[in-house]
């Protein structure tokens, strides 16, 4: 049986090699290996051909069959793990917090524990006077992110 962690011991020694990192390896029922690759710049379609190709020469499908897909993590997925957090520091992003609450704000820094995101918010000031611009630096744990991803914006 092809495990997610034979396929990432195989990628390894591809990656070993560059700036790509793996966001994420799944395994489906009937062998459909799902593998989503990034980089801190950006990952080509030629990135794709070689680390498939890599992973496809791993296996023997004498033994065993399996479906391959390598791709991109995309602009519009939730992050998976910590470098993609890492990748869009200074980035606007969306954050939905395990309780439900929704965050949009910049991405100020990444640590271990989780992120700083800098929100942007209008308030009243007084009675009479009108809404004041409110800058405030949330701290988010990792364990209390639902979702996060990029906002994307043209």
């Amino acid at each position: 049986m092809i495990t997610a962690e034979k396929v990432r011991q195989i990628a390894d020694s591809k990656l070993a090699e560059g700036t790509n990192y793996i966001v994420d390896i799944t395994v489906k029922p009937g062998n459909k290996i799902i593998v989503l690759l990034d980089n801190d710049k950006a990952i080509t379609i030629a990135d794709c051909i070689e680390m498939s190709r890599h992973i496809e020469s791993g296996f023997d499908r004498e033994v065993e069959d399996f479906e391959l897909s390598v791709m991109s993590a995309g602009l519009t997925e939730p992050f998976k793990i910590t470098r993609q957090y890492q990748k869009n520091t200074g980035r606007q992003i969306d954050v939905v917090t395990k309780e439900g609450m929704k965050l949009s704000g910049k991405l100020v820094s990444v640590s271990d524990d989780g992120i700083v995101l800098e929100t942007r918010t209008k308030e009243k000031k007084d009675k009479n006077k009108g809404k004041e611009l409110v800058v405030s630096n949330i701290n988010i744990n990792f364990n209390q992110i639902k979702q996060a991803k990029r906002v994307i914006s043209f």
